[in-house]
């Protein structure tokens, strides 16, 4: 491993970069992005783009997407591979390490405290209360996200229509995401053959106000970074050791706890998860669910959605209930040990069996994708496949806001249209309230995200605090 960091960045922590990023601010910025990433991807997209492309002005606006599309097309949380990606261009492998693992921790962390108090005392409700008030401030966030991506993504009625359809396609006929995705990206590609300016990145005009940042103005620049070509024998090394890091403790388990051991079962379990959660953490979570009650044990009916509570409510992707999940698991089934420390170390097997793959992932396959930007007929399949993005990202803004702003929220089924309806008699006020106070500063005052976040953070702790009381 440490072979593979020094061939791809040899002095990272103190190297002048030509972009003239160092390696110190930029961890600062990952940290300060993990910090904010509440929201699932919608969120956490919205907020590494205001800072990485619209405020630092680290990376433009077209490098943004190419990359987001790529990560959209892979298994796993896309925004954690995107924070990989980013961080791997701008200061190598060792870059990308520390912007995916930054992403990860502060949710780990987070989530790791909740499970101790809700094995201990079974609620988690006051400490709930400071992210109540953070879910409805990143409504607002994830909204502005929308805005921003799509205004600039979407610059001629062809590529609106895409993202119209890949809205309907995921939210009313609850299509298969990789399909979409697929489906966009072939239309695109021909596009792009065919010469049409339609699918030309950066042609046409955009929807939204404000300037887009060029790839060539921006810090990173236009150009792709020597360690960022193609290089098979990197490629393998670095392929290698990841697989190495993923299956080896396993396989280790396996041979010696045997495969009816508690750890066993959630390495395999959740190895095999992190290969098939294409299109988000919700496209398995009912899986997962029903496994972990019906089949293994580890939850009793009921939990999962204490613990998706928790990952909604925390920092980090949405996939991190799985730690939640195996936390449990092993809490209940602790061996020789104690339970909180059999426990503990099943969330972090569980975190690392979940997250290491997105590593291998990334550094495999992103030189590739990008020695691909140059591509005009590849460009126009990432052109379409962008516009199609949009319309999954408010998908799943919208999702997010029917789940923050209702307590409950119905599925209604006529024929092969499936629509989640909020039951209105359950709207959740105090969240109504905070979404609009925290959608008029970000938009009508112009409020920096984090105060916004704080404030909000602040009053939904107080709420529930006052509920308690009374």
């Amino acid at each position: 491993m440490t072979n593979i960091i020094d061939q791809a960045a040899p002095t990272a922590a103190s190297k002048t970069y030509d972009h003239g990023i160092s390696f110190g601010e930029a961890f600062r910025v990952w940290l300060r992005i993990a910090a904010l990433s509440f929201g699932g991807p919608a969120g956490q997209i919205a907020v590494m783009h205001l800072i990485l492309v619209d405020e630092k002005r680290w990376i433009g606006e077209h490098r943004f997407l190419h990359a987001l599309n790529y990560c959209m097309l892979l298994p796993g949380p896309e925004a954690q591979q995107l924070a990989i990606y980013i961080g791997w261009l701008l200061h190598r492998t060792a870059g990308g390490l520390v912007a995916g693992i930054l992403f990860v921790l502060p949710g780990f962390l987070a989530i790791l405290g909740l499970s101790y108090i809700y094995a201990d005392f079974g609620n988690v409700t006051v400490v709930e209360g400071l992210f109540f008030g953070l879910k409805a401030a990143v409504l607002a966030v994830v909204v502005q996200a929308v805005f921003r991506i799509g205004s600039r993504a979407l610059k001629n009625r062809l590529m609106i229509g895409i993202a119209t359809a890949a809205f309907v396609a995921i939210f009313v006929f609850r299509m298969p995401f990789p399909l979409i995705i697929l489906t966009a990206g072939i239309v695109g590609y021909i596009g792009g053959r065919s010469g049409s300016p339609l699918f030309r990145v950066g042609g046409g005009h955009k929807a939204g106000s404000g300037p887009t940042l060029k790839d060539e103005d921006s810090a990173l620049g236009e150009e792709t970074p020597a360690h960022a070509r193609p290089n098979l024998a990197w490629s393998l090394k670095v392929s290698a050791v990841f697989l190495i890091l993923w299956l080896v403790p396993v396989a280790l388990l396996y041979v010696y706890l045997g495969p009816e051991d508690v750890f066993t079962q959630i390495g395999v379990f959740f190895s095999k998860m992190a290969v098939v959660t294409f299109g988000g953490a919700y496209a398995v979570l009912a899986y997962v669910a029903q496994e972990a009650v019906q089949h293994f044990g580890w939850l009793k009916p009921g939990e999962m959605l204490d613990g998706l509570g928790m990952a909604e409510t925390t920092p980090g992707p949405l996939i991190m209930v799985v730690q939640f999940v195996g936390f449990m698991g092993a809490y209940r089934d602790p061996g020789s040990i104690s339970p909180m420390m059999a426990a503990t170390l099943a969330a972090i097997l569980t975190t690392w069996v979940t997250f290491i793959p997105c590593f291998l992932w990334i550094f495999l396959g992103a030189p590739f994708i990008e020695k691909l930007r140059g591509n005009v007929a590849l460009t126009g399949a990432m052109s379409a496949i962008t516009a199609a993005v949009v319309g999954v990202i408010l998908n799943l803004a919208v999702w997010f806001a029917l789940h923050t702003l209702f307590a409950q929220v119905t599925t209604r089924q006529i024929g092969p249209i499936s629509i989640d309806v909020p039951v209105m008699t359950s709207i959740v006020l105090p969240s109504l309230v905070l979404s609009l106070a925290a959608a008029a500063a970000i938009f009508r005052f112009k409020a920096s995200v984090i105060g916004t976040l704080l404030v909000c953070a602040l009053a939904g702790m107080a709420w529930t605090l006052t509920t308690v009381a009374a």
